[in-house]
């Protein structure tokens, strides 16, 4: 055999273990990986509906938010926290 023989056989003796090494790692490495078990989802709350508001609404600027504006659907109030914000000072 020859030099250039002898190093043709090697490459392919090379090739041929990388190729087993990585068919092994693709057989047993998803031995491994946790189980997945299929469920429901849970329910989410129902935040697809979008709140309805008036033109005039969409258009005010605090502190000028018109009283209806304020309330949410049967007049139930939005926010009960209210905090007034003066230039006084005492």
């Amino acid at each position: 055999m020859t030099v250039q023989n002898q190093n043709t056989m090697i490459k392919a003796l090379s090739a041929l273990a990388i190729a087993a090494f990585m068919a092994l790692a693709i057989t047993v490495l998803p031995g491994f990986a946790p189980d997945v078990e299929a469920g429901v989802p849970l329910a989410l709350a129902k935040s697809d509906r979008l709140s309805v508001t008036s033109d005039v609404c969409a258009e005010a600027s605090w502190p000028n938010v018109p009283a209806a504006c304020l309330r949410g659907a049967g007049s139930r109030p939005v926010s009960t926290n209210v905090r007034l914000v003066t230039t006084d000072r005492r």
